[in-house]
């Protein structure tokens, strides 16, 4: 079963139990992915349907942080439940020693010797880590052991 069709099934489970956040979530992941399809075209596969996941997260802890700024808990309350219902979808997440391990050897293959190199660096880790770590975090592993 592909990812796509995994949400759709879970949409009509939120549907059938009357579960109105989650059916609402569900929707707007759906809509996120037909508007990219219809966008540039194409049908998604699981990887790029991943991505657009992984944006729609970022958003929301976005958002969090300025909702927090603004004193809105009802709104911190309800974005977090989305990241969270939109990371069941998402591949599990490596752990930090994982990440650790992926930086070490990307250095060791590409040769990397200083931050000039961080983007060989990068291009390696995030092939094998892609969906499975936040980048950002990632990124500043890389500068930390390239001395950045």
């Amino acid at each position: 079963m592909t990812l796509k069709e995994r949400i759709t099934e879970d949409m009509k489970a939120a549907m059938r139990a009357s579960e109105k956040e989650r059916l609402s979530t569900i929707r707007m992941v759906q809509a996120a992915i037909k508007q990219r399809e219809v966008d540039e075209r194409i049908v998604l596969d699981d990887t790029q349907v991943i991505a657009v996941l992984e944006k729609m997260v970022k958003q929301r802890k976005e958002s969090v942080a300025q909702f927090e700024q603004g004193g809105r808990a009802d709104l911190v309350d309800k974005e977090k439940a989305e990241i969270v219902l939109l990371q069941a979808y998402l591949p599990t997440q490596l752990s930090d020693g994982e990440v650790e391990a992926l930086v070490r050897d990307a250095i060791a293959s590409t040769g990397a010797a200083s931050i000039k190199d961080m983007g060989k660096v990068m291009g390696a880790v995030k092939s094998k880590a892609a969906g499975r770590a936040d980048m950002g975090a990632v990124s500043a592993r890389i500068k930390t052991a390239l001395g950045g």
